[in-house]
Formats: C-alpha cells, structure tokens, sequence
C-alpha cells in the first residue's frame, strides 16, 4: 500500500513513478485517493471542534451546576453535538472505508533503478554458464520425460485437468530431491530458518502480500470457509509477522520455505501450455527476508545470490535480468528474474523472481520494526525470491543434461539425495 502521506506531499512525483507502469487507471484512483484523503482529514478537523466545544461545554454545565444556574441550554446544545458527532463518525468510517478500498487497488511505485518499458524491455545484469545451441538430436522434455517414463501429462490430465502433471518414479525422486537440496542449502549454508507453512490462507494473508483484492480470479478459493490455496510461500510466510512490531536487533529475518503452489493463471489461457512450461500446480522453495528500510538493496542482492548459487551447483546456465517498469508484479519496487537455458524448448524460462516490495506489503499487513535510534515503530521492508522453482528447473536439467544415448545425467549435487546418477529409458 503506498503512503498517503506521501501522495499528499508529492503528488505529481507519485504520478509520474506510477506512470511508467502503464496502468491505465491509476491516474483516476489518485485522484480518488487524495479526494477521500481530504475529505477524511476535513471530518476529523470537524470533530475535533465539536469534542473540543463537548468538553468547554461539559465545564461550563459543571460550573452553573455549582453554582445553582440553569444549564438545560447547554445540556440541549451537548445532545445536538453528540448527535453531530455520532453523524460525522459514520460518515468517516464510510469515507476510511472507500479510501482503504482505493488504496488497495493502487501498485507500487518502481523503484528509481527499474528502467521504463514493457515486457521485453528487460536488461540483461550478468550471464553464468555457456547456453549451448539447439541441435537436430534435442528434444523438448515433454518427450524426454515420456521416453523415460518419469513424465505423464496425459493421466495428470485425466485426474484433475491440463496443467497438473505427473511424475513417476526416479522423475518424482528428483523432484523431491531438488527440493531437499535447496532446503539444505538455505538453512546449511545462507543462514535462513525454514518454516513449514499452511497450504490454505486466509483473505487477510492475500491481501497482506497484495494478491488480493485485485487478483482473486488467479487464486484457487475454498468454499465454503473461503480459505485460498496458496499461490507461493511467500505468501503464509509473509503473514507469519503480520501485525506484528519486530525489535530492531532482530533484523534482517530470514526465512525458506518450501510449498506446492496453486495457481489458476486466470489471464494466460494459450500460452506456453506444453509440458511443464505453465502449470497450474507446481512445487517452489522460497526465500523471505524482513530488513531496514535502509539495508533494502544490499538484503536484495544478497538473496538474489542465494537463488543463483542454486543454478550454478546444479550447473545450469542462466541469466539474471533486471525487469522493466511495464513488467512489473502488483506489489513490486524492483524484480531481477533469473532464466535458465533449455535447448529442447530453445528459450529462457524464468526459474526465479527477486524482488523488493519496500514498505508496500509491510502497510497492508502493518509489519513493523521499533527503531533503536528513534524508539519508534517503522514499516519494515520485506523481499522475497524462488530459492528456487520447479518445475522449469526440472525442465532444464531434462534438456540440457540429456546423454547422446537418451539418458539424462544427474547433477553431481544431486545424486547423495536422489540415489542415482542418471535417469535411464526403462
């Protein structure tokens, strides 16, 4: 949620930040913001001169009373500005209400490092790895996972629907054995706690993280407790301090997590729908970190090397790249993805987003630090990051660790977990 107050001050340098996002109507819903905001302030100046008349009044009413005086005058005129009272509370409720409902609905203004752009827009920061050529012998992994028998797109289908796939054997093996490396890499080697989190959250939590109320139709609801599937750790991890004041000497917290994720992808109908490249079920370790406002950019680029250490022991090559404004999420200041290479598909897929949401999630689900310099409660900064994501992580170790047999060979990280060291045509 961004600063009314800041919008009060800066008007127009909010609208320009907020422009390059290209959303269309968020110029109306400022205007609405700082309508309401001074409408709202204009029903508190108006109370507070009737509470302050309550209270002369009351004196007064005191001191006839004292001293033998009728007060019915006063007495009269104290129930007329109680009523006006009660009258202009309902009315700033109503007001707070529609102004919270605004707020809601307006993104996060980019950071001053996101370049302008839409999608495609995108700068490449740093490169790891040598992304090798497509050759006539590649094969997308939809087939390689067939041929191995540790892919099934069609029974996942007839179960549940396109978009939840299924793995067999030694392909459901290295699934799990993804994510036990990652999970031990975190908490082993980066210092992160892992938490095991709820699978369902409630309306609260989604709009804590800004996936609600503007993205309801991409979640997958529970009726009739309307409970919602999650869509990412980040979200029940996020949530974990919600309400909450931290104290300073407890930042920056660290938290991994890993959680299948649901999502109905309710505005990509068509696209990238062969194999694992979008589905509506998938498995993902994130990172969370809650920090200071002024450690922000250090903290990001700290768990955006978390998450590349990932690629780089599974020696898949990849590229970080820093998102355009266009391009950004609801909720974020600033983005880098990070893709890895798959020759089968002969594309990028982004494996993992890093991101800085500021003090925006922090104000919809009031996370706060007291400072030890001021003594006062402050919004903390939360960021978050894949640490990192199946299944397009599988997908690049089917396609670029495909053997001139058929085979494909397990990363050398991977093998204490999983137990084998390639996965073979039954």
């Amino acid at each position: 949620m961004i600063d009314v107050r800041r919008l009060r001050a800066e008007p127009e340098a909010t609208r320009t930040l907020l422009a390059v996002r290209g959303d269309a109507d968020v110029d109306g819903l400022l205007d609405r913001v700082l309508a309401l905001d001074e409408r709202r302030r204009a029903i508190l100046g108006e109370v507070e001169v009737l509470k302050q008349r309550r209270n002369e009044s009351s004196r007064e009413i005191g001191d006839r009373k004292r001293s033998g005086e009728s007060a019915e005058d006063l007495l009269a005129e104290m129930k007329a500005v109680a009523e006006q009272v009660r009258e202009l509370d309902a009315d700033l409720s109503s007001v707070e209400a529609e102004l919270e409902a605004s707020l809601l609905q307006i993104p996060n203004p980019p950071d001053e490092r996101v370049p302008p752009g839409g999608e495609g827009d995108f700068e490449v920061v740093r490169s790891w790895g040598e992304p090798r050529s497509p050759t006539p012998e590649d094969e997308p992994h939809w087939d390689i996972g067939e041929r191995l028998g540790v892919l099934d797109l069609e029974r996942g289908a007839k179960i549940t629907g396109s978009g939840f796939p299924v793995l067999f054997g030694p392909g459901a093996r290295l699934n799990r054995a993804l994510i036990q490396f990652m999970l031990d890499l975190h908490t082993e080697e980066h210092g992160y706690i892992e938490v095991a989190p709820p699978f369902l959250v409630n309306r609260d939590s989604l709009v804590g993280t800004g996936q609600l109320p503007k993205f309801e139709e991409d979640q997958y609801r529970t009726v009739p407790d309307d409970l919602f599937l999650v869509p990412t750790a980040e979200v029940p991890v996020t949530n974990l301090h919600r309400g909450e004041i931290l104290d300073a000497s407890e930042l920056p917290k660290a938290y991994v997590a890993y959680t299948p994720c649901f999502r109905r992808e309710a505005g990509a109908a068509g696209r990238d729908t062969r194999g694992l490249l979008r589905v509506h079920q998938f498995d993902k370790v994130e990172l969370v970190r809650y920090t200071r406002p002024d450690d922000s950019a250090d903290q990001l680029e700290l768990l955006t090397t978390h998450a590349e250490s990932v690629l780089e022991r599974l020696e898949l090559p990849y590229r970080r790249i820093l998102l355009p404004a266009g391009d950004l999420g609801f909720s974020n200041a600033i983005t880098f993805d990070l893709e890895v290479w798959s020759p089968g598909v002969d594309r990028w897929l982004e494996v993992s987003s890093c991101s800085s949401y500021t003090d925006f999630q922090a104000r919809r689900a009031n996370i706060r630090f007291r400072d030890d310099r001021s003594g006062k409660p402050e919004f903390v900064h939360t960021l978050n990051g894949s640490g990192v994501a199946l299944a397009r992580t599988l997908v690049a170790i089917l396609e670029n660790r495909r053997e001139s047999d058929g085979s494909v060979s397990v990363p050398d990280v991977l093998r204490p977990y999983t137990g084998f060291d390639r996965l073979s045509p039954p």
